[in-house]
């Protein structure tokens, strides 16, 4: 159900397989990442955490980092797959 909550304009969500399978069958297309009611509900998420004594910066410093480096690892097995692939297609030649 969270990947009704994240459809916007200039957004990218990247999902398992079984997340994609089943939103498309009971998920929602409709924008809502940008709406009044979503926006009020994120900023007072963000200060009851904040009131709690969770340190928002570093949090969302931690998770740019973790995924980027999620992504990094991700790439490169992606590019050594496909490195192994063609090679084993031109042994083949």
């Amino acid at each position: 159900e969270y990947v009704n909550t994240l459809i916007g304009p200039d957004t990218v969500n990247t999902l398992p397989d079984a997340t994609l399978e089943a939103f498309s069958d009971h998920g929602v297309v409709a924008r809502t990442v940008d709406t009044v009611e979503a926006i009020v509900g994120a900023h007072s998420v963000i200060t009851g955490v904040g009131v709690a004594g969770v340190d928002m910066s570093d949090v969302a410093n931690t998770l740019e980092h973790e995924g980027v480096a999620s992504f990094v690892k991700s790439f490169e097995e992606l590019m050594s797959t496909l490195q192994s692939r063609g090679a084993s297609l031109r042994g083949q030649s």
